[in-house]
């Protein structure tokens, strides 16, 4: 019965939300602390990609008999491998921004754009889930 209540409604497809916003907060950070390195090629997780894969797993749990309920099961792409209690990332270089003479092609402000974008999605999908187990606790409770 316990697995059923987290197996349920947007809980799973928030969980994975977290998860991709939190593996691509670290590469877009990591690509802010090295904005100076020769060499260094700012790299990205493909955000279209991650929905399109989010869209189809929740199309699939549609077609079930009990839609809003049951696991999410999302496939691997060719950056992100799904499990089941984890998202293990491989970013691959972004190629925007210009070439510097030191090999660095960044774009400090495209980067910080990708970041506040990605923070307002990690946020957003907290939110929601902070809400959810509250409306959980409120029952647990028995109050109104």
């Amino acid at each position: 019965m316990i697995a059923g209540i987290f197996d349920s409604g947007a809980m799973p497809v928030l969980e994975r939300v977290v998860q991709f916003t939190s593996a691509r907060h670290k590469v877009l950070t990591d690509n802010i602390a090295n904005l100076s390195t020769p060499y260094f090629k700012p790299r990205d997780l493909d955000t279209n990609s991650f929905q399109a894969t989010l869209r189809d797993a929740i199309d699939q749990r549609r077609q079930t008999v009990k839609p809003t309920t049951g696991p999410l099961y999302v496939s691997d792409t060719r950056q992100l491998n799904f499990q089941h209690d984890r998202l293990d990332a491989t970013a691959k270089p972004s190629n925007e921004g210009i070439l510097f003479h030191d090999q660095n092609n960044r774009d400090l402000e495209r980067t910080m754009q990708h970041l506040a974008e990605n923070t307002l999605a990690h946020n957003s999908a907290i939110d929601v889930l902070r809400n959810e187990f509250s409306i959980m606790l409120t029952a647990i409770r028995g109050k109104l």
